[in-house]
């Protein structure tokens, strides 16, 4: 689960993490309002849970209340990168002398945690990877002995900080994997951390990716995630309406599966082939005849998608009732688009023949039902 940043900022407050003052607006007047109460300079940062808003136009200055009050009406009701602006964060300008980046991720190559830094902030990580992959510290946190205050004090070092700097650098390295260990974080990132001319350092930026898996351990949390938000597309909202998991993204080709990994990997080969995917759709474990045509339903309501791929890997999934649900979806929508899917696992023979006789194609290989649909999406 995403969080925004003023959500993200909200939770880091208790860890004691540096922060600017901010407050929420979701007019312009509450902008003009919560400008005058900083009484300075400020940013005004619409809340969006994309990366890249800045380049994007959706983070902007403002030296006055009244300039902030005529960026929120335009900022406010607009989209970036796709997603509706529906609040703003009004943050203090914080004086930056140097701007670095600082993230906590989970390597899965490692199984653990590892935590990256550099003194090269402002600009995506990949980005500076691909360029400059030797001004990126990395280290790898045991997940027995945790991140111990020599090794933030270390981290540090080799971002060429010492004495007072050192320490205080080292406090927020630790005070990021402390966040991540108490909310099952999947992502803690501050980019920018900014260097101010005094020495100190500030949170400018704050994401937080929580793992959904976890949340039976976060009510507060787990309340939020289950919200009908503004921010949430419509057919986001009918499938959560639905309990699945289900995300717009720019493409034309659908995509539905059976887990989250699964789905993405699918996701992944599709591009792989030169594709586009217009949606991730986990239709879960077990899921019944009546889940596969709901969560089919919600895909092919998106007028972007051109063709369906549907990935089933079967274990506790029965491929004979995804098969049905397939088949039921088409029968009752009257589906004309065309379908490409493929099913292995428990009962994939009688799943397969299923389909044979109701016309539809299906595959036991991955990769040739990803490349036999982005063959047809580009024909269709």
């Amino acid at each position: 689960m995403k969080l925004f940043e003023y959500e993200a900022k909200a939770l880091a407050m208790g860890f004691d993490l540096p922060l600017p003052r901010s407050l929420l607006a979701s007019t312009p007047d509450q902008a003009r309002e919560a400008a005058e109460k900083l009484g300075k300079a400020c940013v005004i940062k619409a809340q969006v849970l994309v990366s890249g808003r800045g380049k994007a136009g959706g983070i902007r200055f403002a030296s006055t209340p009244e300039e902030a009050y005529q960026i929120a009406k335009i900022l406010l009701g607009s989209s970036v990168k796709g997603e509706k602006v529906w609040k703003l964060l009004i943050e203090e300008r914080i004086l930056s002398m140097k701007e670095l980046y600082l993230g906590l991720v989970v390597d899965r190559s490692k199984s653990c945690y590892s935590i990256l830094a550099s003194t090269e902030g402002g600009v995506d990580i990949e980005e500076l990877s691909e360029k400059a992959p030797q001004k990126i510290v990395r280290h790898a946190i045991n997940p027995l002995s945790g991140l111990r205050e020599y090794e933030a004090r270390e981290i540090a070092a080799n971002l060429g900080y010492m004495g007072r700097q050192l320490l205080e650098l080292a406090s927020i390295i630790l005070k990021v994997y402390r966040i991540a260990l108490a909310y099952d974080g999947e992502l803690v990132e501050t980019n920018p951390l900014i260097e101010t001319p005094g020495g100190e350092f500030v949170a400018a930026d704050l994401r937080i990716l929580i793992d959904d898996n976890s949340l039976f351990r976060h009510p507060d949390l787990q309340k939020r995630a289950m919200e009908m938000t503004e921010e949430m597309k419509p057919l986001e909202i009918k499938a959560r309406e639905k309990r699945l998991a289900y995300v717009e993204l720019e493409g034309d080709i659908g995509v539905a599966g059976n887990g989250a990994g699964l789905v993405m990997a699918t996701i992944d080969m599709i591009k792989c082939y030169g594709g586009k995917p217009a949606n991730f759709c986990d239709i879960g474990g077990g899921a019944s005849a009546d889940r596969v045509s709901d969560a089919i339903e919600i895909v092919l309501s998106n007028e972007k998608v051109k063709i369906l791929f549907v990935n089933i890997l079967g274990g506790i999934t029965r491929c004979d009732e995804v098969a049905k649900g397939i088949i039921a979806v088409r029968e009752k929508a009257g589906v004309t688009k065309p379908m490409v899917i493929r099913l292995v696992g428990t009962n994939d023979e009688v799943g397969r023949r299923m389909l044979v006789e109701a016309g539809i194609e299906s595959f036991d290989s991955m990769e040739k039902a990803a490349e036999k649909t982005v063959e047809l999406a580009s024909k269709v």
